[in-house]
Order: structure tokens, then C-alpha cells, then sequence
């Protein structure tokens, strides 16, 4: 039987700027989109089948989406994968122009596809993606594919096979007799740049695990095993390491460093800071500024003859 993707559309203030494209490959049909939207417009989209969307250029950077009305907005996605049956929702926080790839997958084909690469890869969690220079490439090739076929489909089966590798961040199969179930190191820079673009929030570690496609348990799972940590101390690192370069600037009031670096107020940021440093946060300045004054006052003589 031939795949037939559906899904329910509902848009605002959005529309399409060139004919739509298409293009069918095994288990896959791909969409091109060029759309303008106005500022508070967007859509709501639910589908029975798993969708990939990458977007083609920077435009979309004013598109912000969420995958229940009651969280946060997601800003800055590069690319991002749905589930079956899980909603969308997508708002422009400001007029802008952008054109995406849109994948729609069935489900049975995707699943072999993950499986035959990584056994016990999930299809189950969404996946939101920042810019990635991999993603885009990969999604420009197929969307040229799609808008302007000149290779068979063999090759561009190829490129959708490569697409999903990165957008689920499939790394090479462990070496014979190593334990599955680690972060890849492009998976832990994914990770990292996210938290520390959202430090001045709380992160609960289920939008880590989301992030990841993992449960919240495999997520801590897989911290231990890559980091030695778990995902909470991993965070509390990285607060405090914002929190020593915010501090460099001496008239910085340490509760404003706190907000900034996401402690709950300066209390939290001292027991934090104390127990990671072995000392206060205001000590801790107090003695960098004592060494930066003491290196500003040496002085340095020239050899004679030789102007500094």
C-alpha cells in the first residue's frame, strides 16, 4: 500500500509565497515551502505520522514553536522531529520570510531505518535541533531534489538516510564489547549549548531528556556512563562557570550575577559556589582582583637600548 501522509493544518497570517514542491521516496514524501508570515502568526499541526522539518535559511529565526500550550516557546530550532499524534504549535515573533523541508515519514520504514543503525533507537520522543551546518546542508541537497530532480532515487534515499542520522544524532556502533547507552560527543555539545543559552531559567531535566530522545532515567543513565555526573550537578557546574565569568566585571552585584546565571537569589548562588570552589563567591572575587591588581602594579624594564 502506498504511503499517504495526513495531517490537520490550521494557519494564520502565513502564506505561501511559490507553488508548493513534492516528491516521493520509499516511506517518505518531502515538501519545500517558501512562506511569509506576520508577526503573531503561525499554525497549530497534529499528524498520525512522524514528521522531520529542517529549515532552510536563517528566516526562520523568528519562528518559535511548543508541543503543549502550558510550556515554554522554543526559540533558535534549526530542525526538529514530531512523533505520531504529538501536536505543534508555531508563532512568528516577528514578520519574517522563511522556506523548510518538511519529511513526512511512515512510521514502520522510519523505525527499521534507526533500528538497522543504532538497536534500541526510539522514534517515540521529539527532537528539536539547533542550527547545525551538517542539517542544513544535507536538507538543501534534498530540497534541490525535490524542486529540481537530477539524480535517481537511490541518491537521495542516501541523503534522507544521512538526515536522520544527524537529526537523531546516530554516532558509529560501539567497539565489540563496549556498554551501549552513552551521550555522543555531538549530542553533549547539542546538550551543552542549549543549557547555556538557557541558563537564566530553570531546565528541568526532561527537556534535557527531550533534547536527547531519551526518558529522563536513560538520560541519567547515559550522564553517568559519558560524564560521571548526573544531569543536575551538570547544570549546577555550568551555572557556576557563568557565574565566574559574569563576576569578572567587579560592579556586577553578585544577586544580579545569581539571576543571570540562574540561581534561585544569592543565597543559593553562595551554598552553590562555596561547596563547588571551596570558598564564597565574594571571597573568591576579592582574591581575583587582589592578583589582577597585584600583576597591573609590576613593573617591567626594557633591556637597554631596546624601547618596549
Amino acid at each position: 500500500m502506498t504511503f499517504m501522509p495526513r495531517m490537520t493544518a490550521e494557519t494564520r497570517a502565513i502564506r505561501t509565497m511559490r507553488p508548493l514542491s513534492w516528491r516521493r521516496w520509499p516511506g517518505v514524501i518531502a515538501d519545500v515551502w517558501h512562506v511569509q508570515g506576520q508577526q503573531g502568526g503561525g499554525g497549530f499541526y497534529r499528524s498520525p505520522d512522524p514528521r522531520l522539518v529542517v529549515f532552510l535559511d536563517d528566516g526562520a529565526g523568528d519562528l518559535q514553536l511548543r508541543t503543549a500550550e502550558a510550556t515554554p516557546w522554543r526559540r533558535g530550532v534549526g530542525a526538529f522531529y514530531i512523533p505520531p499524534a504529538m501536536p505543534l504549535w508555531s508563532e512568528m515573533a516577528r514578520p519574517g520570510r522563511f522556506a523548510h523541508l518538511d519529511l513526512h515519514l511512515d512510521a514502520g520504514p522510519l523505525a527499521q531505518r534507526l533500528r538497522q543503525a543504532v538497536p534500541g533507537a526510539t522514534t517515540d520522543r521529539p527532537r528539536f535541533v539547533g542550527e547545525d551546518p551538517r542539517i542544513t546542508m544535507l536538507a538543501r541537497l534534498i530540497a534541490a531534489e525535490v524542486e529540481t530532480p537530477t539524480r535517481p532515487d537511490m541518491a537521495s534515499d542516501g541523503l534522507v538516510s544521512a538526515l536522520l542520522a544527524e537529526v537523531f544524532d546516530l554516532g558509529p556502533a560501539p567497539a565489540s564489547g563496549t556498554e551501549r547507552g552513552g551521550l555522543s560527543p555531538h549530542m553533549v555539545q547539542r546538550l551543552q549549548d542549549h543549557a547555556r543559552a538557557s541558563l537564566h531559567r530553570r531546565i528541568p531535566v526532561a527537556e534535557l531528556a527531550g533534547i536527547a530522545g531519551l526518558s529522563e532515567s536513560w538520560l541519567t543513565r547515559a550522564f553517568r556512563q559519558s560524564l560521571g555526573t548526573t544531569p543536575q550537578r551538570w547544570l549546577t557546574a555550568l551555572r557556576i562557570e557563568a557565574a565566574r565569568d559574569l563576576m569578572a566585571d567587579p560592579a556586577m552585584p553578585l544577586a544580579e550575577v545569581a539571576a543571570a546565571a540562574g540561581f534561585a537569589d544569592q543565597a543559593h548562588l553562595t551554598r552553590a559556589f562555596r561547596s563547588h570552589e571551596g570558598q564564597t563567591p565574594g571571597a573568591w572575587r576579592r582574591h581575583r582582583f587582589e592578583q589582577d591588581s597585584s600583576n597591573d602594579t609590576g613593573l617591567v624594564q626594557a633591556p637597554s637600548g631596546n624601547p618596549i
